[in-house]
């Protein structure tokens, strides 16, 4: 029998999103968010599911702050929604929607768990989307503005800022293919939104900064290695080029004031609606780099790429691994390969992982306990992928698991479940499962025995 250690003072964490878990969608002069009125329109989530209420932590987070700590956790990255603060996105803020960040936040601090919120997950407000959203410029200094009000109500207590979440998800999934928020299948649209993200980025990175010199400031990237689909010279090139629009389009423009070479014909600055000066202003040197991770990409060359990188993925992830209810497959690997690639590539910079986890359904038993040993399993061999990382190097100071609870799962409603505690809906009442017990086991020892 080996034991898995990690090194002194790793944070062991939890990961949440606003929308997904607060409910309370229009309590307290809360603004419309792109993700209350998509839900609100037939069809669009499955099983009709909303976010109205979700797990109702915005009246209940007491709770939630009580399962951490029963894990023994010492983080929690939770978001702020933005539509809380600023119903219309900009302008005057809401005392009622800081207050509640307050509370949450010292709740933390009492608990012994250090805050580590993210200042977007998703829930643009809904009046900047009606004015373009963001693919319009105004909103990267809209997001600036709002990240200023939030840093300095609540950096007196929170030290660590995650300024975006996913940001190639949102852009990718919300207006290019069209099945999250707000709903756009727009190729062009899509462009310039990924080049405003980066704007927002950078802007969101100063104005935290001024607000807080001492603040430590990353985004949250989702992250697949990306390897050849077949064995042919056309995929490990695709790969390549997937590699860079995925996993370097946020992160290079951060780090070097540039985008990476994924496009084929070279980067369309012109429908990305790039300015002369753009590029130097996209920088914003992180303080850590968030790691989001579920599986790898495999993936094929293919000449009809409406985007031009001319790189699609094959499936989802790769056809060796197990798969989870949602149909992803297990490749523990990943994140040990994402984890060395940004080592080498970004000369061993900080890493949080922000987000790791896998959907199973397991529900209660007769005796009111959910044995979910494949959610266990899971997390056990993501964790001996990522020690062994650290072992070969990489500067990996904490895990956060996704999710703390099963929660509102974007347009698959509530139908796929994530959390170390499971939730019924609607009461949203919370039992931690045999995960949960499991992982608050190996914050408490800092590593487990193989």
């Amino acid at each position: 029998m080996g034991r898995v250690r990690f090194p002194q003072g790793f944070r062991w964490g939890a990961a949440t999103a606003a929308y997904q878990i607060e409910g309370a969608w229009a309590e307290d002069g809360k603004g419309e968010s792109i993700w209350d009125r998509f839900c609100h329109r037939s069809g669009r989530i499955a099983g009709g599911d909303s976010g109205d209420v979700a797990c109702d932590s915005y009246h209940r987070f007491p709770e939630d702050v009580a399962l951490l700590r029963e894990m023994n956790c010492t983080s929690y990255r939770f978001s702020i929604s933005w539509p809380r603060i600023q119903p219309t996105g900009h302008g005057p803020t809401l005392a009622a929607g800081l207050d509640y960040y307050r509370r949450l936040v010292d709740a933390l601090l009492e608990a012994g768990i250090e805050p580590f919120p993210t200042l977007y997950h998703w829930d643009l407000p809904q009046a900047l989307q009606d004015r373009g959203g963001w693919p319009e410029r105004d909103t990267a200094g809209r997001f600036a503005d709002y990240a200023d009000v939030v840093v300095r109500a609540l950096g007196d207590r929170v030290k660590d800022w995650i300024l975006l979440n996913e940001p190639s998800i949102f852009t990718t999934m919300g207006y290019w293919v069209g099945i999250h928020a707000p709903g756009i299948a727009d190729p062009d649209a899509f462009l310039r939104a990924t080049h405003v993200v980066n704007l927002a980025q950078a802007a969101g990175f100063a104005a935290v900064r001024a607000a807080r010199s001492d603040a430590r400031i990353g985004s949250a990237m989702a992250f697949s290695p990306c390897e050849p689909a077949g064995d042919d010279e056309a995929d490990a090139a695709a790969a390549e080029r997937f590699h860079r629009f995925t996993n370097a389009w946020y992160l290079e423009p951060a780090l070097h004031g540039r985008y990476p070479e994924a496009f084929v014909d070279g980067v369309p600055f012109d429908r990305m609606g790039v300015r002369p000066d753009d590029l130097e202003a996209l920088r914003a040197p992180f303080d850590f780099i968030g790691v989001n991770l579920y599986m790898r990409a495999c993936i094929r060359h293919v000449p009809d790429d409406a985007l031009g990188v001319q790189a699609r993925p094959a499936g989802i992830g790769g056809s060796d691994g197990p798969r989870t209810d949602f149909g992803w497959e297990i490749w523990p690997r990943a994140l040990s390969d994402m984890v060395l690639r940004l080592t080498r590539d970004y000369d061993r910079p900080v890493l949080e992982i922000t987000e790791n986890g896998c959907s199973y359904g397991d529900g209660p038993g007769t005796d009111g306990r959910i044995r979910d040993a494949r959610r266990i399993d899971f997390h056990r061999g993501q964790l001996e992928q990522l020690a062994g990382a650290i072992e070969a190097g990489a500067d990996v100071r904490s895990y956060h698991a996704w999710t703390l609870l099963d929660n509102f799962e974007w347009s698959e409603g509530f139908r796929q479940r994530f959390g170390l505690a499971h939730v019924t809906f609607p009461a949203a009442d919370r039992t931690l499962k045999d995960s949960g017990h499991w992982y608050g086991e190996v914050a408490a020892a800092n590593g487990f025995d193989t």
